[in-house]
């Protein structure tokens, strides 16, 4: 995971949003979508996307694998890694997540 210098037209109001679409993923970055004033911004674009992404596969994999002792254990883990890149995000830097950027950046969505 690598991450990028700040951008100078990152808001507070922007970290703040990208941090908590990683903590409250997939609701939020669901709602983000549909505020027409967030869902354009191109810091909040990129980090939105991700934490939907990330946010449905932590939601597929609680469903499939949730009901082992192990299993149970990845959702959790997972979203203390979602917590770590929302710190990140609020500290103004793009995190690059390996396979799910890509992903996001090849579909236009970021």
């Amino acid at each position: 995971m690598t991450e990028q210098p700040m951008n100078p037209e990152v808001t507070s109001d922007d970290k703040l949003w990208a941090l908590l679409a990683y903590i409250l993923s997939p609701v939020l970055p669901i709602i983000i979508l549909l505020m027409e004033d967030k869902k354009n911004r191109p810091y909040l674009k990129a980090h939105n996307a991700q934490a939907l992404v990330v946010g449905v596969i932590e939601l597929i994999l609680t469903v499939v694998i949730g009901w082992t002792v192990i299993g149970g254990c990845v959702p959790g883990l997972i979203w203390l890694v979602m917590i770590y890149w929302g710190i990140q995000a609020y500290q103004g830097k793009y995190v690059t997540i390996p396979v799910v950027t890509d992903f996001v950046k090849k579909q236009g969505w970021a």
